[in-house]
């Protein structure tokens, strides 16, 4: 009797949860698509900071000019000297420069804070040329020879995404019960993969010039994060947080993450959101670590710290739980 009322509240359930489901997927796949395409299509120099040096008047008409070819795309920084530009620069508190003395102009570009910074500020140092002035560039923080365009780093995205979203999954279905044996495989595998990646960009690729294990350590910190969120998330809520997870990590942390581009060339606020979530976060370190010997990767380090907090937060909170969760609840039927 038991098993004909359940097979029988099974079958009338299952059209209402195929609706459910199909609707629940196209909406999914919905966003998909405007996770992915809408902050591309509305991309672009939003209050970028740019550090600027010269005589006063010069400076002036050039914030003028700016002003007008790109409003509120630039926060511009007056230095007193052009090797006060170079520094902003390299610490990166500027994604680029503009010095400006008798000789000329120099427009200084850092290519490795990502390319299209670079093509901006040749844009701009191309109109002065237009008006008569004598421009010369200077890359100060280049690329590498081998991968002029940064798709090296860009192509991180998906890897830290995925990894850290299927490391939580397998490491949950081969340790249901032990929690402390999935924080160590995460941990394990996080620093693994961040050493072997790294490895691979910067020794076969070329991908990248800086510190291998500073690299690497923001490999693995960002592959920590996702995988430990995710599996306080399951300890937590179950399957549902898997769900919660992959989602949050794959859809809204990736596209979000500005690898390719830099959180400024994303609109506001979606380009700082983006950087207070693990690949964001993540990108940045990486980009510190790997051109710019670790400078402007504080905030970064904190947010992802944060994450690995909050998924052993999660952890710790699931073992207080009751123990009578769905999956318990079903497992118990079925025996």
């Amino acid at each position: 009797m038991i098993g004909r009322s359940g097979t029988d509240t099974e079958a009338s359930a299952r059209p209402t949860v195929i609706i459910g489901v199909v609707v629940a997927l196209a909406a999914a796949i919905c966003l998909m698509l405007l996770a992915f395409s809408a902050p591309p299509m509305n991309s672009g120099p939003h209050d970028l900071p740019l550090a600027v040096s010269g005589p006063a008047p010069a400076v002036s008409r050039l914030q003028d000019a700016l002003d007008e070819k790109r409003p509120h795309g630039f926060e511009v920084a007056v230095h007193a000297h052009g090797d006060e530009v170079t520094d902003a620069i390299e610490n990166r508190d500027a994604v680029g420069g503009i010095s400006i003395t008798r000789e000329g102009v120099e427009v200084r570009t850092a290519s490795a804070a990502g390319v299209p910074y670079a093509t901006l500020l040749h844009d701009i140092g191309n109109g002065l040329a237009a008006e008569g002035l004598e421009v010369t560039y200077t890359d100060v923080v280049p690329l590498t020879d081998d991968d002029p365009t940064g798709a090296g780093i860009a192509a991180l995205a998906l890897p830290l995404a995925i990894g850290g979203t299927i490391s939580a999954v397998l490491l949950t279905t081969l340790s249901r019960r032990r929690r402390g044996l999935r924080v160590a495989g995460s941990v394990a595998f996080s620093a693994l993969t961040g050493l072997a990646t790294t490895a691979i960009l910067q020794y076969w690729l070329g991908a990248i010039d800086g510190t291998y294990w500073g690299t690497a350590a923001g490999v693995g910190l960002g592959i920590a994060a996702i995988s430990l969120t995710v599996l306080g998330l399951e300890s937590l809520l179950g399957y549902a947080g898997i769900a919660i997870g992959a989602l949050t990590m794959v859809f809204v942390a990736n596209p979000l993450s500005a690898l390719a581009t830099g959180p400024g060339w994303l609109p506001q606020p979606w380009g700082d959101i983006g950087q207070l979530l693990p690949i964001g976060a993540a990108g940045t370190v990486i980009r510190s670590a790997a051109f710019f010997e670790g400078a402007g990767s504080q905030h970064a380090l904190l947010v992802l710290g944060a994450w690995i907090v909050l998924g052993l937060v999660l952890l710790v909170a699931s073992l207080r739980r009751p123990t009578t969760t769905l999956r318990a609840q079903v497992g118990g039927e079925q025996g």
